[in-house]
């Protein structure tokens, strides 16, 4: 099992965070995310002018993720521009219980979470295999 270092995660997310695209909220958000290997993956959020194409900063950080290999994500930090924890919509929520499962602990304002907690009653992988006749190898 590898150690969650809160600390680092949230250095590493607001370093990132200085890369975000955001000209049109000001909102700038930085994502760090601890692999069970120990690599942290990141990521930032990137506006667009047609606002529904606007990519978060946790989908950023699990397309780091497989491109750098892979992996299960087990913590994560977002940060926003004053450096406080945030907590991902629920969109995020979603692409991060895909890389992390129901386990995967999300730092809040409030403290670390698991995402069983931050996405009651989630929709997954494992659900898909339920229907039956579904190949799906997550």
């Amino acid at each position: 099992m590898v150690d969650i270092c809160w600390e680092q995660l949230h250095r590493s997310a607001i370093e990132v965070r200085q890369n975000a695209y955001a000209p049109y909220s000001h909102f700038l958000v930085g994502a760090a995310g601890l692999v069970d290997d120990g690599r942290i993956v990141v990521g930032c959020n990137i506006e667009n002018a047609s606002y529904g194409l606007t990519l978060c900063a946790e989908c950023g950080l699990v397309s780091h993720l497989i491109a750098t290999g892979g992996g299960r994500l087990l913590a994560v930090v977002c940060v926003d521009s004053q450096d406080n924890y945030l907590a991902p919509c629920g969109r995020c929520r979603q692409v991060l219980l895909e890389h992390g499962g129901k386990e995967l602990q999300v730092m809040t304002p409030t403290g670390p979470l698991p995402m069983a907690e931050l996405l009651p009653w989630s929709f997954g992988p494992q659900d898909l295999r339920r229907v039956g006749g579904l190949n799906t190898n997550p």
